[in-house]
């Protein structure tokens, strides 16, 4: 077979899509649920097909009531089943979060071991596609704040296609967070690409004289400025942490240890990020091993802007990057 055979184009979308009929496929306990997830086929195309595919028991369009749907899902898991619970949009969590912070994350400790909760919610996150201010929220690292839940962003094709049923075999809930700027990323994927470890972060690039930490929709514009950076003969290594709780600490910390500076790179807001958090670790763990003090590119400290120049004056984007790490390099030099 000759080394094209053996992989596949695909989107972002359509290696989600994936994730969900091969569970589907693997686990008769498991099915999907949300607002317009089967008829309409997802508001962004993910689940298209799939009712066709295994039927309105498995693909159940909900009410529109984020609480209630996610309060099911919360008893379908503890009752033995394997949901998937799909939520628009990251800021309509906002409504079950009652049951996401009070019940799926503390259900397991309250009952003294008795009851995991072995659920999977996935939502879109992120900005910069001229939602505004209410459509465009980061807010992953909230989520990564809480103790009883893993949160994960996959932001790469192999993760897409992945992360999913590592995730639906955890006992204890898992978030997942897809970036809407990736759904049409498209790209190779071995055709016989399948679960993929949710526990450890991803050096997507090697280099020797900084780090560049970041996840999720920030990943391809990091890896652009890496390239530009290289242009100019500095040596970026790229981080992509996949999962932000638990933090990888060992493979930032092994990171920093080869290049001695940082910058972390984060689309949510910089006061009381994850980015505040990574940075605070690199400097218990790691003081001694930098050169420069760890630099942060965050998004504005504002609502999102609808206007589009103003939303990627917004949003960290590849010439900040690059910026910052020149005059990182430069006053360090």
């Amino acid at each position: 077979m000759s080394a094209q055979a053996k992989t596949v184009r695909i989107t972002y979308r359509e290696a989600v899509r994936e994730a969900i009929r091969d569970a589907l496929q693997r686990d008769p306990r498991v099915f999907l649920m949300g607002e317009d997830v089967g008829r309409y086929g997802g508001c962004f195309a993910v689940t298209k097909g799939l009712l066709e595919e295994f039927g309105p028991e498995r693909i159940r369009d909900t009410p529109l009531s984020e609480s209630a749907f996610v309060g099911a899902g919360i008893g379908a898991a503890m009752g033995g089943m394997r949901p998937i619970v799909e939520i628009m949009t990251v800021n309509f969590s906002l409504l079950a979060l009652d049951q996401i912070i009070n019940n799926a994350a503390t259900i397991l400790y309250m009952s003294g071991g008795q009851f995991n909760i072995p659920l999977v919610i996935r939502m879109t996150t992120g900005a910069g596609r001229q939602l505004a201010a209410q459509h465009s929220h980061s807010l992953e690292g909230w989520y990564a704040h809480i103790p009883g839940i893993k949160v994960v962003a996959p932001a790469t094709l192999e993760d897409a296609r992945g992360m999913l049923w590592t995730a639906l075999e955890d006992p204890d809930p898992v978030l997942i967070f897809e970036h809407g700027s990736l759904y049409n990323m498209e790209g190779d994927l071995a055709a016989d690409a399948g679960p993929v470890d949710i526990d450890k972060a991803a050096v997507r690039r090697a280099g020797t004289d900084i780090s560049l930490i970041t996840y999720g929709g920030t990943l391809n514009n990091v890896l652009a400025a890496a390239n530009t950076l290289a242009a100019d003969g500095v040596s970026a290594e790229v981080v992509d942490l996949r999962t932000l709780r638990p933090l990888d600490t060992e493979t930032i910390l092994g990171s920093v240890a080869r290049t001695h500076r940082a910058v972390i790179v984060d689309e949510g807001w910089r006061s009381g990020s994850i980015s505040a958090e990574i940075s605070a670790r690199i400097m218990e763990g790691a003081f001694y091993e930098l050169d420069a003090p760890v630099e942060r590119v965050c998004t504005a400290e504002a609502p999102m802007p609808y206007a589009k120049h103003l939303e990627d004056a917004a949003l960290p984007q590849a010439a900040h990057i690059v910026g910052c790490v020149r005059l990182m390099i430069g006053n360090d030099g």
